[in-house]
């Protein structure tokens, strides 16, 4: 990952992806679409199931990150 402060604004920063993390992020979307597959192939879960467990995760995730914000 690069990142570059403004020369406008020292506050702000422009954060883009270099070669080497585009293609790790290729990697690992291929990884994750290979692995959604299996699970709905094997019918071990479909779509909508995946988009709950989903949605759960992301409202753990909120739960745990206003805990840590609270103690700090």
């Amino acid at each position: 990952m690069h990142h570059q402060r403004s020369e406008i604004d020292r506050r702000s920063v422009r954060v883009k992806l270099t070669d080497k993390g585009r293609k790790l992020r290729d990697i690992v979307a291929k990884l994750f679409a290979t692995h959604a597959e299996g699970l709905t192939t094997r019918a071990i879960l479909d779509a909508d199931a995946m988009d709950e467990i989903t949605r759960a995760l992301k409202r753990m995730e909120r739960y745990w990150t206003d805990q840590i914000r609270y103690i700090y």
